[in-house]
C-alpha cells in the first residue's frame, strides 16, 4: 500500500507539470496580437514569408557545416556552440552565399604576394566538406590548359568576397572525376558574367554528363556509381580484365546496413535544436542578401537626350 501511494503521489506531480507547461505554451502561442496588418512594416512581411519556407531541412543542405560531426569521438558539445557563434560573427563580417557542389564561385582572397594584396580565383566547387570553423570547398579551372585546384576553409580571415556566380546543382555529391575529364567541362573565363537567380526559383540541377579522357585516371572511376559521368564512352577505355573486377568492389548491401547511417548522420532532432540557435541572425542575413541582390539586379535607365 505504501509503495502504491508513493507511485501516484509522482504521477499527479507529472501531470500537474505538463498541463502547468502545456498551458504556458499554449499561453505565448495563443497571445493576442494587436497591431494592424496595414501597420507591419514590409520588412516583417517579408520575414514572415521566408519563415514559411525556411525550415530544418533546407538549413540541413544550404548550411551543412554547422552540423557537427558524427562521430561521437570528435563531439564536444562546448566547442560546437563557441564554433557556431564564431561562425555567425564571421557571416555577420563577410557575406558567405548560399551554393552547392556544382556551383561557380568566385573567391577574393588577400595575399601578401600579389601586387594589390589580394588575388581573385573562379572556378567550379567540386568538393565541399568539413564542418564547424573546418568548413572547407574546392574550387576547380583550367587555365593555359592547365588544371588548377585551390581549397578554401569556409571562415578562414582571408576570404574578402565570396561571390556565387552561377548557381547551381550536379547530380553527385563530389566531383573529382572532373581531374579525368576532357578540360572543356572544367575551363570557365575569368570574367565570367554572374547569372542572377530570381527569388523562389527552385535550384537548377545540371545533368551533363562528362566525357573522361582516355587512362590513366586519377582514381578507378569504373568501380564507382558516379550518374555524372558518361559511363558508355568511359567503358570504351576500360580492359576486359578491369571490367570483370568490378564486381568483386561492389557493396549493394551498405544501404541497408543501419549502423552505417546512423554512424554517418546527425539525428534529425539534433539538427534543429542545432538550428534554433543561429535561425534569428540566419533570417537577417538572408534579407539582407535578398535586398543587395535586388540592388545588383536594378540598373538605372539613362536619361534619353
Amino acid at each position: 500500500m505504501l509503495l502504491r501511494n508513493i507511485i501516484q503521489r509522482s504521477l499527479t506531480k507529472v501531470r500537474v507539470n505538463v498541463q502547468l507547461q502545456l498551458e504556458r505554451r499554449n499561453a505565448t502561442v495563443a497571445s493576442p496580437v494587436t497591431l494592424d496588418e496595414n501597420v507591419v512594416r514590409p520588412e516583417a512581411k517579408e520575414l514572415s514569408k521566408s519563415d514559411q519556407k525556411f525550415n530544418s531541412l533546407q538549413q540541413r543542405f544550404v548550411y551543412p557545416e554547422f552540423l557537427p560531426n558524427p562521430t561521437l569521438e570528435w563531439r564536444n558539445p562546448i566547442r560546437e556552440k563557441l564554433e557556431r557563434i564564431d561562425m555567425m560573427r564571421r557571416r555577420s563580417q563577410v557575406d558567405l552565399p548560399e551554393f552547392y557542389v556544382g556551383s561557380i564561385l568566385a573567391v577574393t582572397s588577400s595575399t601578401q604576394h600579389a601586387v594589390s594584396k589580394q588575388t581573385r580565383f573562379l572556378g567550379i566547387c567540386i568538393k565541399r566538406e568539413g564542418c564547424g570553423l573546418r568548413a572547407s570547398f574546392v574550387l576547380r579551372n583550367v587555365i593555359d590548359h592547365i588544371g588548377i585546384e585551390i581549397r578554401y576553409f569556409l571562415y578562414d580571415p582571408k576570404i574578402l568576397k565570396l561571390d556565387v556566380i552561377k548557381l547551381e546543382k550536379r547530380l553527385d555529391d563530389e566531383l573529382y572525376y572532373l581531374r579525368d575529364a576532357l578540360p572543356e567541362y572544367s575551363t570557365f573565363p575569368e570574367d565570367m558574367e554572374p547569372e542572377i537567380l530570381p527569388d523562389g526559383m527552385p535550384i537548377p540541377i545540371n545533368t551533363t554528363k562528362v566525357v573522361m579522357k582516355p587512362r590513366p585516371w586519377y582514381a578507378r572511376w569504373e568501380r564507382t556509381h558516379f550518374q555524372g559521368i558518361n559511363r558508355e564512352l568511359m567503358m570504351t577505355h576500360v580492359s576486359e580484365k578491369m571490367k570483370m573486377q568490378i564486381p568483386l568492389h561492389e557493396k549493394p548491401w551498405e544501404k541497408y546496413d543501419l549502423m552505417k547511417q546512423y554512424r554517418s548522420t546527425i539525428p534529425e532532432e539534433e539538427q534543429k535544436d542545432i538550428f534554433a540557435e543561429v535561425d534569428s541572425e540566419l533570417h537577417k542575413l538572408e534579407l539582407l542578401r535578398k535586398k543587395q541582390k535586388r540592388k545588383r539586379a536594378f540598373v538605372k535607365p539613362l536619361k534619353s537626350s
